[in-house]
């Protein structure tokens, strides 16, 4: 062999020869053939050593390579140790002992290369004496051959029964031969019996060496198990099992492992009951306690690791430690000591011992033992054999080919499943068993599934028997059981499988909803707490999720949606909850969120609607902000939440709107939210209260207008999320349900649900109900066929009387029902004849509407009292109820300005050169259809609506009975009607104005349009106080459209005279019934309108101001909604802008800190307010007033008589009240407001009557326009600031009392009165008067007494009483002039009669009273026929229970207004020649004179009431006949002030009254204002008291008035002194 050292090497070895070894040796360790280097190295090192055995190399320099050497190998030393000990033998032959000596000094220095025992091991004693590495050589040598002899050569066991081992090898020889051949187990068994005998074996451990070889031969069952069996009955029964016990025994101690072999035979002789599984049991280790202590110390374990998974931990090298900890925990878990027991179970199952494998796995915690991953796949393989031939039978899809598994081939496995039933006997029982760790096996997961889908689909088919019904029952809640306990854990551990999700899904969507949500409640709230390992993964499923919503944004939806998706595959419950919890907390979540939810299989989709439910649902969670007065954010946000991700994904609603009808059977209304935004989102339908003219407009056109111009959004592709919407309502039958319980709600909120809430809250709460009631019908209507809507919506009368909807709701759900039956029915007859003229459809159109409508007006006589319908047709009723505006009007405007949209659309689209010309092309074909839609459309509403309107021509006859009055038609049309339906919704609030109109146009017999105006604008407190906030902006739209028209008629005379001048709806004469004579004297003329639009106008303001003034939180917020929506058309005149706005200024200095609501709506008023104010115009260019005239008096005489013409001074008494200064208005309040009581009763007789008639209106209105020419500008506002102090007390008594005292209040009104006048001092001028109208009433009486058998006398005698009591006005007037301060004027004291009248020109009256006459006057058609009729005019109807009815009674508050404006009138523009200094100094003269006179009148006063008192019995019977007369004498007069031309009459007393006015100029102003203020009090508080009165009353009262009169200006003079 060629020397690997060469000599030069060692020669120049410092130089470069260890270097070159080195190398030599890393070459040759690097060498890949492992053998080739192992010799290279041994030769190279021994050739190293032996060359310092020679002396050739020191035994440093070769210790010292060698060192640099050794680690180029791991066997490196013991390749060294090979080379010392051959140089050992070697040098040990040699005699030089050098040599000897060398070797020795190179093992020594290489001692710490090589360890001492493997020295020990190679090298001879006596070297390693040598060495020192023993004491002594000889006595290592005796160590080493007493082990040897130990081990090798002693005996271990005395064989004391003379056992030959050749036995045993026989034995073996015997078991271990081929058994394929004919060698049967008695065959073996019989030779082993002979061994036993022949060479005296023990025959235990004859079994045991059976056992051993069995072992070893386990596919040798049929052979073995029989001799084993056999052998058994030489044996006693223990043996057996003692000895698997012993072998059991030997693997216990920690380090030994269990043979599977052993195992296998233990679970096979228990199979064949060759042992038993108790005597077995108690050798297996570990005990049963250790494994509840192992059980026990994971769940800490898991709930450790959650513990340590929700803590935040800041900084990154504590977590990197966790890491640490961790790694070295599963170091330790992965190397459990041997669990025998498990061992012997997995075994059994393996081989299909079912029975025995259970009764272990029950010794143990639940699911312990297949936690153990080889139990589980075990007892997952054996499922799998048993449902085999049911699964390929009835499982697999089609298509699939699938791996067919064989049987297990021993005979006592359990039975495969052929059926369903058998599933259940034993298949249902492992996998209960198996629990969550199914998941370890996927493909058995799918079959099970694939299974429950195929069982489903047979339990829903029908046709089984009875016993089948009950089996199947009993199968299926077994399935439901196996889902929740096996199916939805096991997917909770499986890593993210979609398809398994899918799977499920599959099975899943055969389940009703409610039990599938069960599932999930159970899964989401107990499953995860079941098991240690489902601990774990809901920690990191929350971890994960935290992480996922921390990042999402906007940006990064895809990446984030595919995370959420791959999360939710297997824990959607636990992820949603976090995520649902999130968007509880920032809303801005939601969008971001909804659009990452595209990667969710459909059974996630599922679990989040249940998820949804149960967070609304959640009973720890306030549905009120702390403030209680408005809804939690969180519900906000999960209910917007719920419309996007419902609307988006393909999500079943069932759920979901069951658990909203569900909530309002309870009667809790806060979810309806959720119903409202799903709506909104699915259906597109929006309901808002800020909708646009221009989009209400479109609203009333057809579904293709609405959806282009009717919402704020545009509505694009909702058709299938509404389809789906529909269809869920109506699989589920929700969809009338739910209508009927909003409906009822509504009144549940105010009545049941409102009790302990803030009435802001019950507000919203009410306005949310009926929202979501309106866009859910709507949403009906629109989407369900015809057939489906007629069948689930009942009649109306039992939707009312059964189901007590509201009628307004009812008509509501019933509305479509009737369009659709008539179009229907309509079409039907248009096959039937085809005559295509207009007039045959419209008589079809008209036939077909009777059809279907007749049943209705049956339908509603039960709704109302039988009383209802003496005024108004059941026909009307329903008419009216069931038309909408797109039958009335066309909204041509709409449809014009979508289609310019449309064409601007499509010229863009041309000038567009980036467009792709096939898209360009699409895109004008899109716009071209819709624009021939809408045409169509258009075109198809306006022959609809000609056809309407035909039919209303037709009906109109029969719709107003008016079988009482007039005024009571209006009631019932404005109560039943017109309220309740314009707070419904913005449309109908538009409907209802038009509708109004409508009625007017058509000139509908008894129905008087100025009555109907004139109500709606009256007394708005009340209704405006009573709704709620939404309702407020409704009934202002309404109001708003009613201003809109009044306006257009007010703005022109030509358009006036066209549309009203001879409509039956402007008579100013109310008939009793039937007679609508189109005598142009009883109409309305414009000017006279011009007055009445003033009235109301003043009116709303009077209101307004009142509502602002209450400090009511309702009140405010309700007002400025309504002002702010008839701000177009309301205020247009200067004066009563002015006064709302200063009241609405002062609103936002007191709400600013208190109520920041009411300070931003006030704030947003008064802005736009203040941006009309350019276009507002003076009160004289608003209606008519004479330039300023000399002859002050006549005119006003003229005007007299009417009521209707005094409303502007009213006006500007209210413009002066905002000016006056708050003391004075607080100093006057008591004394006016005493004052205003006793007016009010003296005067309570006569306005009724007037108001009745109505004649009186248009006449006063005329005295007006001259009053106000005659008032020049300096004297207004002198007055204005006279009259301020007046005022506001009073119309505040107006507001509160005027309207509510009851009879009981008025005698205390009138003795506190008469209190008050006591005090005063009278004048002998008062007291003169006083006597005259004495006088005047005792004739007034005794003329009564003999009229009313003839109308003729009766009008006359009324005529010749009148200027009595004209006279006895008169000097009330003047009292009141002199009070005012040394302005002549004529006051209209009285309601009937306020122009003073001399006692010579009665003559000239009655023949001015016969001519009008002639024009069938008041006096005849109201009074005669029906005396006692009209005055009872209840004030408010009874069937309308409800607090928003309206008082309107028209001529009162007309006459008790305007006259004590036209009084006011009087006042002011009387004086235009003097100047304000005269003025001052004849009102210092004039006040001492006054005082006396009123001190003297005072006490005539006295002695008057008393003898009145006295008269009350007596004049009892003349009453009746007094207060007829009295009417006639209302309506003459007011009939000939209407007739100005005739002037003769009138002008005598014109002259008696200028000289009294000159007399009287010099009284004080001021208390001449007060009285006048007192009197409109008066006048409209009586107005309202009167229907509750008999007309006795009335005529006591009447002469109370006349006499007390004076004492009232009395009073006043005191007040205005006291302020001087």
């Amino acid at each position: 062999m060629a020397a690997l050292l060469p000599a030069e090497w060692i020669k120049n070895w410092e130089k470069g020869g260890k270097s070159e070894f080195v190398q030599l040796c890393r070459a040759l360790s690097e060498n890949k053939n492992h053998d080739v280097g192992f010799r290279d190295i041994q030769q190279a090192l021994y050739e190293l050593a032996y060359h310092v055995v020679r002396g050739n190399l020191k035994h440093d320099q070769a210790s010292n390579v060698l060192g640099d050497v050794i680690e180029f190998r791991e066997d490196m030393p013991s390749i060294l140790a090979d080379v010392f000990c051959i140089l050992d033998i070697e040098t040990s032959c040699l005699e030089e002992k050098n040599k000897r000596d060398h070797f020795t000094q190179l093992v020594l220095a290489c001692l710490y290369l090589v360890s001492d025992t493997v020295l020990k091991e190679r090298l001879d004693p006596e070297t390693l004496e040598s060495l020192g590495l023993i004491k002594q050589s000889q006595q290592f040598n005796q160590k080493s051959v007493k082990i040897k002899t130990k081990l090798f050569y002693k005996q271990q066991k005395f064989n004391l029964l003379r056992e030959e081992n050749e036995g045993y090898a026989k034995l073996i020889a015997e078991l271990g031969q081929d058994l394929s051949g004919n060698i049967t187990s008695d065959l073996i068994l019989e030779n082993i019996k002979s061994l036993i005998g022949c060479f005296n074996l023990d025959p235990n451990r004859v079994l045991d060496i059976i056992l051993e070889v069995y072992e070893c031969r386990p596919e040798y069952d049929d052979f073995f198990v029989p001799l084993i069996e056999s052998y058994m009955y030489m044996c006693e029964p223990q043996t057996l099992c003692h000895i698997l016990g012993f072998k059991f025994k030997f693997y216990q101690d920690p380090s030994g492992e269990t043979p599977s072999s052993l195992y296998r035979v233990a679970a096979v002789l228990l199979q064949h009951n060759l042992i038993d599984l108790e005597d077995l049991y108690v050798h297996l280790l570990p005990g049963d306690n250790a494994i509840i202590e192992e059980h026990k110390r994971e769940i800490v374990e898991a709930k450790q690791i959650v513990r340590k998974l929700t803590m935040v931990v800041l900084s990154s090298e504590k977590t990197e430690e966790k890491e640490k900890e961790k790694e070295k925990e599963e170091e330790k878990t992965e190397k459990p000591p041997d669990n025998q027991k498990l061992g012997l179970l997995e075994a059994l199952l393996k081989i299909g011992d079912w029975h025995h494998a259970q009764s272990i796995m029950d010794q143990m915690p639940p699911f312990y033992s297949t936690s153990h991953k080889p139990i589980a796949i075990a007892l997952c393989q054996l499922v799998h054999v048993t449902i085999e031939p049911l699964y390929r039978r009835v499982g697999v899809p089609k298509g699939a080919k699938g791996s067919p598994i064989s049987s297990l081939p021993n005979k006592r496995a359990p039975k495969q499943a052929e059926s369903f039933e058998e599933l259940r006997k034993e298949v249902f029982n492992m996998l209960c068993y198996l629990g969550p760790h199914l998941s370890h096996d996927p493909i058995l997961f799918a079959k099970v599934v694939r299974l429950g889908k195929a069982f489903m689909k047979e339990f829903q088919s029908d046709g089984s028997k009875q016993e089948d019904k009950e089996k199947m029952e009993t199968l299926f809640s077994c399935l439901l059981s196996i889902t929740d306990q096996v199916l939805l854990p096991s997917l909770s551990l499986m890593d993210c499988n979609a398809c398994m999700s899918e799977e499920l899904w599959g099975m899943f969507k055969t389940f009703p909803y409610q039990y599938r949500y069960r599932l999930y409640g159970q899964w989401k709230n107990e499953t995860y707490n079941s098991h240690p390992l489902l601990v774990k993964v809901k920690a990191q499923t929350i971890d994960r999720a935290k992480y996922i919503m921390k990042r999402l944004t906007k940006e990064n939806v895809k990446p984030s949606g595919r995370q959420i998706g791959k999360l939710s595959h297997s824990n959607p419950t636990i992820l949603f909850d976090y995520i649902l919890s999130q968007i509880q907390k920032y809303d801005n979540l939601i969008t971001p969120v909804v659009d990452s939810l595209k990667y969710l299989t459909s059974l996630n989709y599922d679990v989040l609607a249940y998820c949804i439910i149960e967070a609304l649902a959640n009973p720890e969670k306030e549905r009120m902000k702390h403030d209680d007065t408005t809804i939690s954010s969180w519900l906000q946000s999960l209910a917007s939440f719920c419309g996007a991700v419902f609307r988006k994904y393909p999500i079943e609603l069932a759920g979901l709107l069951q658990y909203v009808a569900n909530q309002l059977k309870a009667g809790k209304s806060f979810d309806l939210l959720i119903l409202k935004e799903v709506v909104q989102k699915m259906a597109g339908i929006e309901i808002t209260e800020e909708m646009t003219m221009e989009q209400l407009e479109a609203m009333t056109g057809g579904e293709q207008l609405k959806a282009e111009g009717g919402y704020f959004g545009q509505i694009r592709n909702t058709k299938k999320s509404s389809q789906r919407l529909k269809d869920a309502l109506l699989d589920h039958d929700l969809a009338l349900p739910l209508c009927l319980l909003m409906a009822q709600q509504r009144n549940g909120v105010v009545f049941q649900e409102g009790g302990e809430k803030h009435l802001k809250l019950v507000g919203k709460l009410y306005d949310q109900c009926h929202d979501t009631l309106v866009q859910f019908g709507g949403f009906l209507a629109s989407n369900l066929s015809t057939e489906d809507y007629i069948k689930r919506v009942p009649s109306i009368d039992v939707l009312c009387n059964e189901f007590h909807t509201p009628h307004d709701a009812a008509f509501f759900l019933s509305r479509p029902m009737y369009a659709h039956h008539i179009s229907s029915k309509y079409d039907e007859l248009k096959k039937a004849e085809k005559g295509n003229k207009q007039q045959h459809k419209v008589h079809k159109y008209i036939t077909s509407c009777e059809l279907v409508m007749a049943p209705v007006h049956e339908a509603v006589i039960s709704l109302h009292l039988p009383k209802v319908w003496d005024d108004i047709s059941p026909q009307f009723y329903a008419t009216f109820w069931s038309l909408t505006m797109y039958d009335l009007a066309v909204p041509h405007s709409s449809y014009d300005r979508e289609v310019n949209k449309l064409k601007v659309q499509m010229k863009a689209i041309d000038d567009n050169q980036e467009m792709p010309p096939n898209k360009k092309k699409k895109e004008k074909e899109r716009c071209t259809a819709l624009q021939d839609k809408l045409l169509e459309e258009e075109k198809k509403q306006l022959e609809h609506v000609q056809r309407v309107l035909q039919r209303l021509k037709l009906e109109k006859d029969n719709w107003l009975l008016a079988k009482s009055t007039k005024n009571e038609t209006i009631t019932k049309f404005l109560q039943l009607c017109i309220f309740p339906r314009c707070i419904f919704s913005a449309i109908d609030a538009v409907y209802c104005a038009h509708f109004v109109e409508l009625v007017h146009q058509q000139k509908t017999p008894n129905f008087s349009t100025l009555l109907c105006y004139d109500r709606v604008f009256s007394d708005i407190i009340y209704t405006v106080a009573s709704c709620t906030e939404n309702e407020a902006s409704r009934y202002g739209r309404f109001l708003c459209c009613m201003l809109e028209t009044v306006t257009r008629w007010h703005s022109d005379r030509v358009i006036y005279e066209k549309e009203c001048g001879n409509y039956p709806g402007f008579l100013t004469i109310l008939r009793a019934t039937g007679f609508d004579g189109g005598n142009k004297a009883d109409q309305l003329d414009y000017e006279n309108f011009r007055h009445v639009v003033h009235k109301w106008h003043y009116k709303l303001t009077k209101a307004s101001v009142h509502c602002l003034e209450t400090g009511e939180y309702t009140h405010i917020r309700n007002i400025l909604i309504v002002l702010t929506k008839i701000l177009p058309w309301y205020p247009k005149v200067l004066n009563l802008g002015q006064a709302l706005e200063r009241r609405v200024h002062k609103i936002c200095q007191e709400e600013k800190e208190k109520r920041p609501d009411l300070y931003a709506l006030a704030m947003g008023y008064s802005g736009q307010l203040k941006s009309r104010k350019p276009f507002m115009i003076p009160e004289n260019e608003f209606h008519h007033k004479d330039p300023p005239a000399r002859n002050a008096v006549p005119a006003t005489v003229q005007n007299g008589p009417g009521g209707a013409g005094m409303p502007t001074s009213v006006t500007i008494n209210t413009v002066r009240l905002e000016e006056g200064t708050t003391e004075e208005t607080d100093k006057l309040k008591e004394k006016s407001q005493g004052v205003v009581k006793v007016i009010n009763k003296t005067v309570n007789a006569t306005p009724k009557v007037t108001t009745s008639n109505g004649s009186s209106a248009s006449n006063s209105k005329i005295i007006k326009e001259k009053d106000d020419k005659e008032k020049s500008g300096k004297e207004k506002d002198k007055e204005k600031k006279d009259k301020t102090p007046a005022a506001t007390p009073e119309m505040k008594a107006l507001g509160k009392d005027g309207k509510d005292k009851p009879k009981e209040e008025r005698a205390n009104k009138e003795e506190k009165a008469r209190e008050i006048k006591e005090k005063t001092p009278k004048s002998d001028k008062e007291k003169e008067k006083v006597k005259k109208e004495e006088k005047a009433s005792k004739e007034e009486k005794s003329k009564t007494v003999v009229t009313i058998i003839e109308s003729k006398s009766t009008a006359e005698k009324e005529r010749e009483k009148e200027p009595s009591r004209e006279r006895d006005l008169a000097k009330e007037m003047k009292s009141k002039e002199n009070a005012k301060g040394g302005e002549k004027v004529p006051v209209a004291g009285s309601l009937k009669s306020p122009v003073p009248r001399s006692e010579t020109s009665e003559s000239e009256r009655e023949q001015k009273r016969r001519k009008v006459d002639t024009h069938s006057s008041p006096s005849h058609s109201s009074t005669v026929k029906g005396t006692a009729v009209l005055p009872k005019v209840p004030l408010v109807s009874e069937n309308y229970s409800s607090s928003r009815v309206i008082s309107v009674h028209f001529l009162q508050d007309n006459l008790n207004e305007l006259k004590e404006s036209s009084a006011k009138h009087y006042i002011n523009h009387t004086t235009p020649t003097l100047s304000k200094s005269k003025e001052r100094e004849v009102e210092k003269k004039d006040l001492d004179k006054s005082r006396e006179r009123s001190r003297e009148r005072e006490k005539k006063d006295e002695k008057d009431r008393k003898d009145r008192k006295r008269d009350h019995s007596n004049s009892d019977r003349e009453v009746p006949q007094d207060s007829t007369k009295r009417r006639k004498e209302e309506n003459g007069t007011t009939g000939s002030s209407k007739h100005s031309k005739s002037e003769s009459p009138s002008d005598s007393p014109r002259l008696n009254e200028k000289e009294k006015e000159k007399n009287k100029s010099k009284s004080s102003g001021k208390e001449k204002g007060d009285s006048i203020k007192a009197e409109k009090m008066e006048k409209s508080s009586s107005g309202s008291k009167k229907e509750s009165r008999h007309d006795k009353e009335k005529t006591e009262k009447k002469e109370k008035r006349d006499s007390t009169g004076g004492k009232e200006e009395k009073k006043h003079h005191k007040s205005s002194d006291k302020h001087r």
